[in-house]
């Protein structure tokens, strides 16, 4: 008996398909937005921008950019 042949008796070939392409997990980043790992300033300007007029479309990863190591007073 083939992989696939088993695969299908034994009903494990029915897993979601997802699409693991380049522009499938551009698709999936996209959908997804959170703060960006690096950029220029204006980047971040941007970004400041838009998390701003959409705040219902961005991913809070419980990471603030205001945020440091220091205790607030």
């Amino acid at each position: 008996m083939r992989p696939d042949e088993f695969l299908k008796k034994y009903g494990f070939d029915k897993e979601d398909e997802k699409d693991h392409s380049l522009r499938g997990q551009a698709m999936e980043h996209a959908r997804h937005l959170k703060r960006p790992h690096a950029g220029t300033p204006h980047d971040w300007e941007d970004w400041e921008k838009y998390r701003q007029s959409h705040p219902d479309e961005v991913e809070d990863d419980g990471q603030d950019e205001e945020s440091n190591d220091e205790p607030s007073p």
